[in-house]
């Protein structure tokens, strides 16, 4: 006889699986020896209160299958001769023949029909037990398979809910690198328009013969600060691109005051 139980979705933790069963079973009372464990396999033999079978624990896709072989007992057979005894009655043989109250073979064939009668009451009512005792292993079996799959579908969930937590900072962290990306690209659009207006500026400047060179290497060292920043936004370097852009942006402020004083002269 046998029983089929399945711990669902935990083949993942098969090895853990194994040795929890094994645990709860040992702390029931169970003895559990010749220990076969594999990395997906396992087999042992397992005695309970007097009733012995095989174990096989296996992954089976995302479920762990128990099976459960019972010996055949040895309890009925033991009952059937006892009740052999008490059903017919071996002292009726003896007195019936020796008080001359009925033929020896008459009492003999009622001899052997009560023994079959006795005989197979007992035998049933051993096999009876025998069931019984199967039944409650295997619900103790049922019992441990299931607390062990809810052990490990608490491991697996607290195992989910751990990977969420980095997948959502992880989504946290890109929106922020694509806030701070885009605040960058803010900065320089601006810094890159204003320093167009001042290279316009000086470059007229000197078309009109006023003496430009020092504004004109202020918005040159402008528009370099202003590719390195580029560079670093591109690299996610953020704390150096807004350095370069600070850095730009007060050249480009110096290149315009110097304007302002030559056109004051």
């Amino acid at each position: 006889m046998a029983f089929i139980y399945y711990g669902q979705g935990v083949s993942s933790l098969y090895g853990d699986f194994v040795e929890r069963l094994i645990s709860h079973l040992a702390l029931e009372g169970t003895e559990l020896t010749e220990q076969s464990i594999g990395a997906s396999t396992a087999r042992m033999r397992v005695r309970h209160t007097g009733e012995k079978g095989e174990l096989a624990i296996e992954a089976e896709g995302k479920n762990v299958k128990v099976t459960y072989t019972v010996d055949r007992e040895k309890k009925e057979i033991g009952r059937g001769l006892m009740g052999a005894i008490a059903g017919g009655g071996i002292g009726s043989i003896l007195g019936g023949v020796l008080r001359g109250e009925r033929d020896a073979g008459d009492i003999v064939g009622d001899v052997v029909g009560g023994a079959a009668a006795g005989g197979a009451y007992e035998a049933y009512r051993g096999y009876e037990e025998s069931q019984d005792d199967r039944t409650a292993f295997a619900q103790l079996l049922a019992g441990c398979v299931r607390e062990v799959e809810d052990e490990l579908q608490a491991i697996l969930e607290g195992q989910e809910e751990a990977r969420e937590a980095l997948r959502e900072r992880g989504r946290q962290k890109r929106e922020d690198e694509e806030a701070k990306e885009e605040e960058m690209r803010e900065l320089l659009d601006d810094l890159y328009g204003d320093l167009l207006a001042v290279q316009e500026e000086v470059d007229l400047a000197a078309s009109e013969g006023l003496a430009a060179a020092k504004p004109k290497a202020r918005t040159d060292r402008a528009e370099k600060l202003y590719l390195e920043a580029q560079s670093a936004l591109e690299e996610r370097k953020y704390a150096i691109a807004v350095a370069k852009v600070k850095a730009a942006r007060s050249m480009v402020e110096s290149a315009r005051e110097s304007l302002d004083a030559l056109e004051a002269d």
